[in-house]
């Protein structure tokens, strides 16, 4: 998603080092560089490139309001995880080549899409803990086509960073889920099913103010704040055709939906004047407001023929300016740039030894 957009690592299989914890940032990146190249041919916007995380699927890492630490969601089976937990780390001085960070979800049920919250002491992220222990199960393709579950018994909790349980968010029946919060801190965006369709909602930071945003037909997700906490951009399926339409809706109906086909929109924090960033087809989906506000980085794999590989891709909001930012064979996606726009975050299947590891990454950036 943004579902728990952790699966859509697995679209490529449907076509389908770290220094001295002591260092500097900026040692740090330098070092690893030197000891081997993780940067791409025609990757300019990367001035080095770290490897954060060694084994397992990891994926969805967002920084902390001071770029300190990182929240991230993963599937390890070296640590003894048969799904998604979420996990905090100092990105900075933690090894996770040489331990296992701290756990700050129950542990219980599978989880998705953790975000800081303000003063970087507590996050929020959604759990299916509350209906079952266990992980839920992992649909099976349907008619050969790739689906992601919406599991009805996500809802969104805040926690402390030793993985208390501070406060349940939601409480309506149905999926609640992909919540990330306004770089003001004063709001929160998530999608939910309470209305009969994948739409999104804001609230204040309590969850109190609960406000519809979208309405349309259509799997809206994975949405975003602009640096200014005025404008939302997320990805969209839009069926338009009655075929289209009847496919979704019974998908719909079974608890999944088809994430091969969305484009990117935006619009204003409040729902106005929105409108469809891309138009390229295929998945275009994990948008992120580069720091200046003016600009989006995404995942796609529209220039490819058989759905992978997936690279980064940045484009004007006004839809302008398409550039590719990264040229990997296999799959980047997840982009998050620090609040202080000097790194980029994201997860990649590079440097995995032809394993199917996805593995999180940052970048020092250069515009």
């Amino acid at each position: 998603m943004r579902h728990t957009l952790y699966t859509l690592i697995f679209l490529t299989l449907f076509a389908c080092q770290t220094s001295n914890s002591k260092e500097t940032k900026e040692e740090k990146t330098e070092t690893t560089t030197t000891l081997d190249s993780l940067i791409k041919p025609g990757e300019k916007h990367f001035k080095n490139l770290t490897q954060l995380s060694f084994g397992g699927d990891n994926a969805e890492a967002y920084w902390s309001f001071d770029d300190s630490k990182l929240v991230f969601q993963v599937t390890n089976p070296d640590w003894d995880l048969s799904c998604d937990q979420i996990y905090v780390f100092d990105w900075m001085n933690d090894d996770l080549k040489e331990q296992i960070p701290q756990m700050v979800s129950t542990g219980y049920g599978r989880t998705t899409c953790s975000y800081f919250l303000p003063g970087d002491t507590s996050i929020i992220y959604a759990s299916t803990h509350l209906a079952d222990s266990a992980c839920p199960p992992s649909p099976e393709r349907t008619n050969g086509k790739y689906v992601w579950p919406i599991y009805e018994s996500f809802d969104i909790f805040t926690a402390d960073l030793n993985g208390n349980i501070l406060t349940q968010i939601t409480k309506e029946p149905g999926y609640d889920a992909e919540a990330t919060v306004s770089p003001k801190g004063d709001k929160i965006v998530f999608t939910s099913m309470r209305t009969g369709d994948l739409e999104l909602f804001t609230c204040n930071i309590d969850g109190s103010d609960v406000k519809q945003i979208t309405t349309e037909l259509g799997y809206d997700g994975g949405a975003f704040f602009s640096p200014d906490g005025t404008k939302l951009i997320f990805r969209s399926s839009r069926p338009k055709t009655e075929a289209e339409i009847k496919e979704y809706k019974e998908l719909l109906a079974e608890g999944l939906v088809q994430p091969t086909n969305m484009e990117l929109y935006i619009c204003n924090v409040d729902g106005s004047e929105l409108r469809q960033l891309t138009n390229l087809g295929k998945a275009n989906w994990c948008p992120f407001f580069h720091p200046s506000g003016e600009k989006i980085i995404f995942a796609s794999n529209h220039a490819t023929e058989r759905g992978f590989p997936f690279n980064l891709y940045m484009i004007n909001i006004d839809g302008t300016g398409l550039t590719q930012i990264t040229e990997d064979d296999t799959f980047d996606a997840f982009p998050v740039f620090s609040n202080d726009g000097k790194y980029l975050v994201f997860s990649s299947n590079r440097n995995n030894g032809g394993t199917r590891e996805t593995n999180l990454f940052v970048a020092e950036w250069q515009d």
